[in-house]
């Protein structure tokens, strides 16, 4: 065991005999601090940074650095977190495992034993994004969409069947058992780890990285963890610790209770616009105060899932009696649930903090009482709009001219009706998905009890949903239906078509499937502005489906009420929902569920019994899953396929020392692309369905996949041939460098400019035009760059395509990161510098000089902008935030630097050390 640092490991009684565990009290006393002043998320770090000293990666000032943690101090140094196990969904999951594949092919490559490249700690696979709403509406809508998910994925799910054997320490949750958070939530989440340390039994929190930015939801029972990109996550399987600047803390105090007919999404859409506005990027948010104490927990893990839309690396709650009472009713063991207990009262962790408790960087008051019913959109989580008002903020968009609100109608098209072939009347603003689904709000029982009561309500009433309207309901795990049931409330979900058609992240992720050709021809045609209301977390432009293009996040039980509605331009709070038995008018509130009501059924939801059958049977002898044959041995054999490709990360000949110079001036770059304003990861990376005429898809049929065969993005994650032909492919992906139309609308789609040709063509060929010539690239744009999932192949594909360095006015805190880890310089304007302001048009060629052997964190470089008139010298700041960011830029990327540092200790002894420490699940 670690020698014993500051005398802080200390016997406790862990409810089922001795146990050890590092003390936070006795560090603060070793230190002379008042430890319990420290926001509880930096003392649960600080735990992993003190049990995991080894003097090497860990040494004592770490230890010392975030001990003396103040609240407003200029944050310089780097944590070094170890964590306790990583969780991945499928579509970030399998290109991670192809890297680790590589790894090992390399491994053999160079005479090297495979196994020294294995996890270090516990790795779950759930698999969760692969599922599409093909069929709905209809009884045996699951069964139907599950056959061809494995249909379609076959060879990812052989594939992952071979990693499940390779690797000691990789566990998958097949298909069909829930949402990767959710399942985290009620099973893999176990609240203290223990393990036999030199003859003793050490305890320590749980804690984690997860390849989903919305692995936070775990952060509603205390746990620490938050998304990183699969690159990041790779290394910390690895054996390197997770690295990030120490952060501020922002306290949120929530007073009152929340009012009757308010729910935990109108909570979460509130806290996301302030929070957005107070720029919490980088930064923990930590909840306490009586209001906090009041919230259930499944309304704790709603309002922590959405951290990543406000921005926030961590919504925190702590531990206290509503985590216990959570762990008790999904069916957690009686001894796991003592240690909890135990383990943080003798941390000094446990309880909800009060006023005046902690000290942190900045102390916000949210009351409770003052939230009203609400909706966000039409494309970005922040953009609240209380329900009353929806109509006239979707008329203020139409009156806007057309390059400020990226429609192309006007206020007076509100009301003009087109028609399809097939005689279906469509207006501007007419919902054409209705969708209950996505982690955010189908681990909610409160939410998905009213949506049952709100649709039983509407039965009775006689209302309906248009059979043209694709509704689904998607819950995130598999005892939500056991609940529904037991209530009496899924018949009433059935009848207005909200039949449970996946247990997955189906319409959140873009797998919504796809409208009638009918739907789509009309859109198209008419230029209608049709919309989708999702109870998800997500809703950036054509992410849901290309050719919707208004996107609204509601609770479940609006989301059924707008279904009903068939359109977001009707005012909910004054005008019917729609008309019922013999005619007459019905308001939302005559259908509205009560509190009483919600709270009587809830009993449904939390039975222990429930959750152990149910985690116990995660397959089944003859299901889908066990049929699934994959392949055997410690090497992958890399077999020909479209979805699963040896990735070219690492090269045919890798060498121990980095072939490729990255320190020095890029010299005659030119631009890819000019971007605007919080440009997403959707927008970035492949995401939804593959068109037709894309690279992508020309490439599919190049190979002889048929159109219907093409399968999403998400589950071709595997193949780099596909995933780089549709980086920056995305429909809604607007290009600057194009000029404007006639009517000053932006270009939309993944074009550009080929310079000095002047041709227009798609961003992947002129990409590859450039890679031939061996010119660099660059890649500008604004605020936010990056915003959205922590999708690793918004930084591999534009790896792949060439680029060198990003240009930006702010990033978002993952993708930042994932750029260094694929060896991109991202780089930031400084003061009031953009490409607007310095003329920037992508026509000129650019310099970046000052890239020295000794390159240091955030240091200034500068930016050359050569056009025919002259140059300009501009500087940016280098956003290389910390020193090992800068020593895996060196190496080409943070996968080349691990893979080196693995193979360069594989002696008898050092391999034998990797192995004992790889736990088996």
């Amino acid at each position: 065991m670690i020698h014993n640092l500051y005398e802080t490991l200390k016997a406790f009684d862990s409810g089922s005999g001795k146990g050890k565990y590092y003390s936070l009290p006795q560090l603060g006393k070793a230190l002379n601090i008042h430890i319990d002043r420290l926001p509880v998320s930096i003392r649960i770090v600080l735990e992993s940074v003190l049990r995991n000293y080894d003097g090497k990666k860990i040494n004592e000032e770490h230890i010392e650095q975030l001990a003396m943690w103040q609240p407003n101090s200029v944050r310089v140094n780097e944590i070094p977190f170890v964590v306790s196990r990583v969780v991945l969904q499928d579509f970030t999951g399998v290109p991670l495992l192809a890297d680790i594949a590589a790894m090992r092919s390399v491994a053999q490559r160079a005479g090297k034993n495979p196994k020294c490249i294995e996890p270090l700690v516990p790795v779950d696979l759930v698999i969760d994004h692969s599922v599409q709403i093909d069929y709905f509406r209809q009884k045996d809508a699951l069964d139907l969409n599950m056959r061809l998910e494995f249909e379609r994925n076959k060879e990812r799910y052989q594939f992952m069947k071979w990693g499940t054997q390779a690797f000691n320490t990789f566990r998958v949750i097949p298909p069909g058992v829930g949402i990767v958070h959710q399942v985290n939530l009620e099973y893999l989440a176990r609240g203290v780890h223990k393990k036999n340390v030199d003859g003793n039994l050490l305890y320590y929190p749980d804690t984690l990285v997860g390849t989903d930015s919305h692995t936070t939801m775990i952060n509603g029972i205390g746990v620490v963890g938050w998304g990183v990109g699969g690159i990041e996550a790779e290394a910390g399987m690895l054996g390197q610790p997770v690295y990030f600047l120490t952060p501020d803390v922002i306290g949120i105090e929530l007073k009152g209770q929340l009012r009757a007919g308010v729910t935990a999404t109108d909570l979460v859409l509130t806290i996301t616009e302030m929070l957005r506005k107070e720029k919490v990027v980088g930064k923990f948010v930590e909840f306490f105060g009586e209001g906090t104490s009041s919230l259930t927990l499944p309304d704790r893990a709603t309002i922590a899932n959405m951290a990543p839309e406000y921005g926030a690396t961590m919504g925190f709650f702590s531990v206290d009696d509503k985590t216990v009472d959570y762990f008790k009713g999904t069916g957690r063991t009686k001894e796991e649930i003592v240690a909890l207990q135990k383990y943080f009262r003798a941390q000094g962790l446990y309880g909800t903090p009060g006023r005046g408790e902690i000290d942190y960087t900045k102390t916000l008051t949210l009351d409770l009482r003052t939230f009203a019913p609400s909706i966000a959109g039409p494309k970005r989580p922040q953009d609240r709009i209380e329900i009353g008002n929806v109509k006239s903020v979707f008329t203020e968009l139409f009156s806007l001219p057309i390059a400020q609100n990226g429609f192309s109608k006007k206020a007076d098209d509100l009301s003009k009706i087109y028609k399809t072939v097939d005689g279906i009347e469509l207006k501007n603003g007419d919902v054409l998905i209705a969708a209950i689904t996505s982690c955010t709000n189908t681990s909610n029982p409160s939410l998905l009890i009213a949506a049952g009561l709100l649709a039983k309500a509407a039965v009775d009433a006689g209302l309906m949903v248009a059979p043209h309207i694709k509704t689904s309901l998607a819950p995130g795990s598999r005892i939500v239906t056991e609940y529904l049931s037991d209530t009496g409330l899924l018949p009433y979900l059935e009848k207005l078509g909200f039949t449970v058609a996946a247990y997955g992240c189906t319409t959140c992720i873009g797998n919504a499937g796809d409208l009638t050709t009918s739907l789509n021809n009309a859109i198209i045609n008419y230029d209608i502005v049709a919309t989708a209301i999702l109870s998800g977390n997500r809703n950036f432009e054509a992410r849901i489906h290309p050719n919707i293009r208004a996107n609204f996040l509601a609770s479940p039980p609006l989301v059924v009420a707008y279904a009903i509605a068939g359109s977001i331009t009707r005012n909910l709070m004054i005008e019917p929902v729609g008309k019922g038995k013999d005619g007459r008018n019905i308001y939302l509130g005559d259908i509205w569920p009560s509190s009483e009501e919600i709270s009587k059924l809830l009993k449904y939801a939390l039975d222990a019994n429930k959750f152990i059958r149910n985690y116990s049977q995660l397959t089944q002898k003859d299901d889908l899953w066990s049929l699934i044959q994959g392949d055997e041995g410690q090497v992958y054999n890399w077999p020909k396929s479209t979805y699963i490709a040896e990735p070219p990360f690492f090269g045919k000949h890798f060498s121990m020392r980095p072939s490729i110079q990255l320190i020095g001036s890029i010299k005659n770059a030119r631009a890819l692309g000019i971007f605007g304003d919080s440009v997403t990861t959707d927008h970035i990376s492949p995401a939804g369905l593959i068109q037709e005429e894309s690279p992508a898809g020309r490439w599919l049929k190049e190979n002889g996949v048929q159109k219907s065969d093409f399968n999403s993005y998400g589950s071709r994650r595997g193949n780099h041939d596909v995933m780089m032909r549709g980086t920056f492919a995305n429909v809604r992906i607007k290009n600057l460098i194009i000029p404007t139309k006639p009517n000053g609308a932006q270009v939309e789609g993944g074009l550009t400019i080929h310079q000095p040709s002047g041709e227009q063509m798609s961003i992947y060929d002129a990409a590859m035009k450039y890679i031939v010539k061996g010119i660099p690239t660059i890649v500008f744009a604004g605020e936010e760059y990056g915003t959205g999932s922590s999708r690793d192949w918004a930084a591999k594909g534009t790896h792949l395509l060439g680029v060198r360095a990003v240009v930006a006015r702010s990033f978002e805190r993952i993708h930042r990161s994932n750029l260094v880890g694929m060896g991109i310089l991202p780089l930031q304007f400084k003061n009031m510098d953009s490409v607007l302001s310095l003329g920037i048009t992508g026509k000129e060629s650019y310099d970046i000089d000052c890239l020295t052997a000794d390159l240091k964190p955030q240091q200034e470089v500068t930016l050359v902008i050569r056009d025919e008139v002259g140059l300009k010298r501009v500087p940016v700041l280098l956003r290389i935030d910390t020193p090992i960011e800068v020593v895996y830029y060196k190496n080409g990327g943070i996968l080349p630097f691990v893979l080196r540092q693995l193979l360069e200790s594989t002696t008898p002894a050092s391999l034998d050390k990797i192995l004992d420490s790889a736990e088996k699940i």
